[in-house]
């Protein structure tokens, strides 16, 4: 199975391109709302990292440190074969850090940028967005009609897709998950959480690509939920008037689809936007049964994305610099699969 693009059906398929020839072509930096307060518990250091996970720098930080790695904080996972830039937090209450800690991290690929102290572990989920700087190269680069998708993408928005990594080589990850779900998940199968969020996102994955196929997934419908731009702010909508289709043509606010969980195994299917919901439930009964029973708690998740202060530049060897912010969850293959063949968005296997 695959998941369709939205500029298909006016541009035609991307062709084949490169994004990550070396690390230097995949730049990330992390933003946040705030910054250490100066003082606390706990040491914030923000780093660049090289050709490492952020669980290596995590591991690496707390052996330094004499911590335990449940004792470094950090806020979003980044990728490895990449540029990153992001904070991490280790509790360190009563004592400064390690003489010359900086410089042990350096020999080992981590730069310090900052260091600060904050009464509080930097926790999961709380940076704003990520901003990209990316090369792309090959003859999705070099065709006549790079400009237009670019274009296309920042006018339009872009289908908040979950990334290829999400569900592990080949799909493994999904295969795993419905085993699992299929037989009642435990917690103890899945202590992270990583099989059960494979399922739900794989589900949401399917819907707006249904959306997409139907040319609906930008455009809010009779019984939507719709979530604001840049804010997690949802509200329903039972009838769609002029002025909302204007807010969502100019990507004020965008349709959402379900993070499946327990309020979605009874959803009634009456109007337009909640029989997409209703499908998935009977074309995955194992996945959807499986993630309520295991209590997850039903989420939202906009179809569409804003690129965040977009631009694009040729490059003198042929390729092109692209450049966007994304919200944080969102996932920079998600764009380049519009503008590209991506490879990593094969299809996954049957479920």
């Amino acid at each position: 199975m695959s998941w369709a693009r939205c500029l298909d059906a006016t541009l035609g398929p991307p062709r084949p391109g490169d994004y990550r020839a070396a690390p230097e072509d995949f730049f990330v930096d992390e933003a946040l709302d705030f910054a250490p307060e100066g003082h606390g518990e706990h040491l914030w250091l923000r780093i660049e990292k090289r050709e490492q996970t952020t669980l290596d720098v995590v591991r690496a930080l707390a052996r330094l440190c004499g911590v335990t790695p449940r004792e470094v904080g950090y806020s979003g996972m980044k990728d490895r074969f990449a540029i990153t830039r992001q904070w991490l937090s280790v509790h360190l209450p009563g004592r400064d850090a390690p003489e010359a800690l900086e410089e042990r991290l350096a020999a080992l690929g981590t730069r310090v940028l900052e260091r600060g102290r904050h009464p509080r572990k930097l926790k999961r989920g709380v940076h704003r967005s990520n901003r990209f700087t990316l090369r792309l190269t090959g003859e999705a680069a070099a065709a006549d009609d790079v400009a237009a998708r670019w274009q296309a993408l920042c006018a339009g928005g872009v289908p908040n897709y979950f990334g290829p990594q999400r569900f592990g080589a080949g799909g493994r990850n999904l295969a795993r998950a419905r085993a699992l779900l299929a037989r009642g998940w435990r917690k103890r199968d899945d202590r992270q959480g990583m099989l059960l969020s494979s399922a739900r996102s794989f589900l949401f994955n399917e819907l707006l690509s249904a959306r997409l196929q139907a040319d609906c997934w930008a455009t809010p419908l009779a019984g939507d939920t719709l979530m604001l731009d840049g804010t997690q702010s949802v509200f329903a909508v039972e009838q769609v008037d002029a002025e909302l289709e204007r807010r969502a043509a100019e990507l004020d606010v965008h349709p959402t689809g379900p993070l499946w969980g327990t309020e979605d195994g009874a959803a009634d299917a009456a109007t337009p936007a909640q029989r997409f919901e209703a499908q998935l439930a009977r074309d995955y009964p194992v996945l959807c049964a499986g993630i309520e029973q295991a209590g997850a708690k039903t989420g939202r998740r906009a179809l569409r994305l804003r690129l965040g202060t977009p631009a694009l530049a040729p490059l003198d060897d042929g390729g092109v610099r692209l450049e966007f912010s994304l919200p944080r969850g969102s996932f920079a293959t998600a764009v380049l699969r519009e503008l590209m063949d991506h490879p990593d968005f094969a299809p996954l296997p049957a479920v």
